[in-house]
């Protein structure tokens, strides 16, 4: 009988049972299911191996564990309903088992298409009846043999009542290394050991993942995030190792296990598992975790620049080494993105003279080792005193290792590292070298994507924003304008700033809903449109009206914002009318900074009859304004008020004499997640302020003399040279006259001299210009006065203004 025993033990089935013997008898522990279920890996040959019992809801089987391939492959779902035609269900009310092929398989009603066609399921029910079954998945031909079902019968049983593996959320017992983490709230319950491992107390620990996230390394947080948000897990069991920060010494390495339990109706899904010290059972981190931690990092970066970074931290310091570059390959030169260290004079003579920008871009047919290396498409590496020509040979004089990097079917860039003393190559350093080159190189190809097409976009934006900015009269303007890296999408933010007539300039700053082509559209209409309203004259609560107006009849589901401030820079006052925009902060001479309290009306485009508020400012040589987009001063962890009083602080500590600097400091440490647009302004008065006057014309028959008469005697306090006001009489009847014959409403003449140059202008309300005839015979009776003004004038044009439009012209004395 002890031979047969022995001779039982042998068989597929026999050793099975001495193993779930073997874990079943251990101490229960929080992985006791788990490695129930990976004996169905071991001796059915299963692909995937999972246990659906009821939830919280009796109605539903939910998947509580799985081992092996995901179950996506196959088609299968967190969980099913017990009352349908699923196979689990079938099997969990009968209480008998189910051995499926690919045909039966094909009639089940609730089958899915799946990647994996040719594979067999197995359903065996748990006893009693009713509390769940065993599934399991196998891509043998043929299905599952009889030594597999004899398997598939002794796992079930072994788990007829499921173990548990993780703390139960309703009896309120928590093991001392384990914890339950609520998805939907960040709540978490931990034991004690836990806490004592973060150095929290019981009193002090507030019950939120946040807390316990805050102490950890931040280059492990990217790997930690991906097991504990819900988003990047699936069901089953996770493992991961993690490290600490400590009040002195270095970091503490931690074990986390876990499985995310499925919600149900009215109940949250969880995740589940334990957490304990690793620190002894490593010294070190292996390359494994390199890999990782390096899958993790690249997975982040967005830009090429980020990509180098992250390779950089993950191989220089583990391999001790002097130097790494890394490169794009681009036709037949390697365009370096990152050189650590940065100096020139630690790379090569080769690579120092063809240091163009910042980083160099070295010709691959100087090094035809290199090149070699990237047709051949693998890892190389060369050691102390190999033969290699100077500009490879200097990057690493005691060991050189080239990594190819591909990515979609052809070869991305290389890199190259590098040691000054002798180095030694183990088997695992060549594995960890090859397997980042193949990470890296596909990051690096979407990095250059995005950055590609980031550049596209920034380059959109610059065309719908000023090329520059205008030369201003008594004041100078600064603006910035920085692209969200969240995304490829243009924005709609704008600045603008428009200068008027009379010494007033318009400065304005709004922002379109939304990133993308219809927000960039609309920004450059509305931006072309406040600009055509304000140099038509109206005043500034006018033109935010229609553009409001005009927004609204666009029919866009868009709406934007706005802040307009019209300045008189002779006068140092100005207007600001704000549509639902951040107001302007004003800084003061003697540096004292303020939010500017301005009244705001709703959005563009939101409301037909709206009111758009003016609040008279006044501005003191020296002051600086400045205009802002929420960008700047509102994200997902700031709000608006914190904001704006940062930006309140920033300007107060700048120094208006330079207003770059300033504004390139107001943008450091700007959240990325939208766009910033920023306008500065510093006002420093007129040093000479010009002279003026204003004459309405009246439509009676002494018109014309009634404004020469007004011309002469104003032109005679002015000190204007008699030959100037001879000239100035002759254009003044010329230009009213034409107002008074061929137009009707009000006219106006203004007089104005600045630096010695007078300038006559009549305003009508004619929208129509005067042509200058290009022939005029003896016998015409008209045209020859616009004629008479080009001659005795040095200029002379038309603007529309409100209403109508003003002709104007200038004239300076001789010489």
């Amino acid at each position: 009988m002890a031979s047969e025993g022995a001779a039982v033990r042998r068989t597929r089935a026999g050793r099975a049972e001495i193993a779930l013997e073997t874990i079943t008898a251990a101490p229960a522990s929080p992985d006791r299911l788990r490695r129930v279920l990976e004996q169905a890996l071991v001796f059915a040959g299963a692909a995937f191996v999972g246990v659906y019992v009821p939830g919280d809801d009796p109605s539903l089987l939910c998947l509580t564990e799985s081992a092996g391939l995901p179950r996506t492959l196959y088609g299968l779902r967190d969980g099913y309903p017990a009352t349908g035609r699923s196979p689990v269900a079938h099997a969990h009310r009968t209480g008998r088992p189910l051995w499926l092929g690919p045909d039966e398989l094909a009639d089940c009603p609730e089958a899915r298409r799946t990647p994996s066609a040719d594979f067999s399921v197995a359903v065996l029910p748990f006893v009693p009846a009713g509390t769940g079954c065993l599934l399991a998945v196998g891509e043998h031909p043929g299905g599952f043999g009889t030594d597999d079902r004899a398997c598939l019968e002794l796992i079930a049983r072994a788990v007829a009542v499921p173990v548990p593996v993780g703390p139960a959320a309703d009896t309120g017992e928590l093991p001392a290394d384990a914890f339950g983490l609520a998805m939907d709230t960040g709540r978490i319950e931990v034991g004690d050991d836990i806490l004592r491992l973060f150095g929290i107390g019981r009193d002090a620990f507030d019950g939120k993942v946040e807390t316990l996230l805050g102490l950890t390394v931040p280059e492990d947080l990217p790997a930690l995030m991906s097991v504990v948000e819900a988003d990047h897990m699936s069901i089953g069991d996770r493992e991961l190792e993690f490290r600490i920060l400590q009040p002195s010494g270095p970091p503490k390495w931690l074990r986390l296990r876990g499985r995310l339990l499925p919600g149900g109706e009215g109940r949250p899904s969880r995740l589940v598992g334990t957490v304990a010290d690793a620190s002894t059972l490593r010294s070190d981190v292996t390359d494994v975790a390199r890999v990782q931690r390096l899958a993790a990092a690249l997975a982040m970066a967005g830009t090429v620049k980020d990509v180098g970074r992250a390779v950089v931290d993950a191989l220089r310091k583990p391999l001790k080494a002097d130097r790494i570059a890394l490169a794009e390959l681009e036709n037949d030169r390697l365009v370096v993105t990152v050189l650590d260290p940065p100096d020139p004079e630690a790379w090569p003579e080769l690579w120092r003279t063809e240091w163009r920008t910042e980083w160099p871009d070295a010709p691959v047919r100087a090094m035809p080792t290199l090149a070699a290396a990237l047709r051949e498409g693998r890892a190389r590496i060369w050691p102390a005193g190999s033969a290699l020509e100077p500009a490879l040979a200097d990057v690493g004089p005691g060991g050189l290792a080239v990594l190819p990097l591909p990515a979609g079917g052809r070869m991305a860039g290389a890199c190259l590292i590098g040691w000054d003393r002798p180095h030694e190559f183990g088997a695992d350093e060549r594995a960890l070298l090859t397997a980042c080159a193949a990470l890296a190189g596909q990051a690096l190809l979407r990095a250059h994507a995005f950055d590609a097409e980031h550049e596209l976009v920034g380059m959109l934006q610059r065309t719908l924003l000023p090329r520059r900015l205008p030369r201003l009269p008594g004041a100078v303007a600064v603006a910035r304008y920085l692209p969200t890296t969240a995304g490829l999408e243009v924005g709609g933010d704008w600045y603008d700033v428009i200068p008027l007539a009379d010494n007033h300039v318009a400065f304005v700053i709004g922002d379109v809903q939304g990133h993308n082509a219809g927000a960039a559209t609309l920004m450059g209409q509305m931006r072309t449109a406040l600009r055509a309203y304000a140099t038509e004259g109206h005043a500034p609560d006018v033109v935010i009206a229609l553009a409001n107006r005009l927004l609204l009849e666009m029919e866009t589901e868009l709406f934007a914002t706005c802040c307009y401030v019209a300045v008189d820079m002779e006068e140092g006052t100005a207007w600001c009318v704000r549509a639902g925009h951040p107001p302007p902060v004003l800084r003061h001479p003697d540096g004292t900074t303020e939010i500017v309290q301005a009244e705001g009306g709703p959005p563009l485009g939101v409301l037909g009859q709206a009111d758009f508020p003016m609040t008279p400012l006044r501005l003191q040589p020296g002051a600086v304004l400045a205009l802002t987009t929420d960008g700047l001063v509102e994200s997902r962890d700031t709000d608006i008020d914190t904001g704006m009083e940062r930006l309140v602080r920033a300007l107060a500590a700048g120094d208006p004499g330079h207003l770059g600097p300033v504004a390139d400091a107001l943008l450091t440490g700007a959240h990325r997640g939208d766009d910033v647009a920023l306008l500065l302004m510093r006002y420093d008065g007129m040093a000479v302020r010009p002279l003026r006057e204003t004459w309405t014309v009246w439509r009676l028959p002494e018109a014309v003399r009634h404004a020469r008469r007004f011309t002469q005697r104003t032109l005679r306090t002015w000190h204007v040279p008699s030959g100037i006001v001879d000239a100035a009489l002759l254009v003044v009847s010329e230009l009213v006259t034409n107002a008074l014959v061929h137009t009707g409403g009000p006219v106006r003449l203004d007089l104005s001299l600045v630096n010695h140059r007078l300038r006559l202008a009549v305003t009508d309300t004619s929208p129509r210009s005067p042509v200058k005839p290009t022939n005029i015979g003896w016998e015409a009776t008209g045209g020859r006065g616009i004629l008479l003004v080009e001659a005795v004038s040095a200029a002379w044009g038309t603007v529309p203004v409100s209403g109508g439009k003003q002709v104007w012209a200038d004239l300076v004395p001789e010489g």
